[in-house]
């Protein structure tokens, strides 16, 4: 199955928290411990796509994938928000979890896909984080 994420209405490049300026925000589709694809919080839209193999174990249905996260029963993929520094390293602040039962309760099985669109920006301005929910998120077959 492939799941791709379209993020609308990202933040910007900066955000300023309480003490802790953040000035070259990115995002990206967290593959093991790094960020992949990433997309400047000032974009118009950003992209990523990711492969989902279900397999079937001891009657349930688990997740694997490149990009899968989390164990088995709570899988789920990261959305994660960093700073990009004139080095081009990656300092992660912030990361919001799509979790793939509810990708899967879409129903697209095998072969299929499943697009999930995503308000990037919360309710106070900043990078959107923690579990996505509706109304924030929209998950659709493809």
């Amino acid at each position: 199955m492939l799941l791709e994420i379209r993020g609308h209405r990202l933040p910007g490049r900066s955000w300023q928290v309480t003490d802790a300026p953040h000035g070259n925000v990115h995002v990206g589709l967290q593959v093991g411990r790094e960020p992949h694809d990433l997309v400047p919080g000032d974009a118009a839209e950003a992209v990523w796509s990711t492969e989902l193999t279900l397999v079937d174990k001891d009657g349930t249905t688990d997740v694997r994938g490149p990009a899968v996260q989390g164990p088995r029963g709570a899988r789920f993929v990261y959305l994660t928000w960093g700073d990009v520094g004139p080095d081009g390293g990656f300092a992660m602040f912030r990361r919001a979890k799509l979790m793939l039962d509810d990708v899967l309760a879409v129903g697209a099985g095998p072969g299929g896909r499943v697009i999930a669109t995503v308000d990037l920006t919360d309710e106070r301005g900043g990078p959107r984080c923690a579990r996505l929910k509706p109304p924030a998120l929209v998950l659709t077959a493809g």
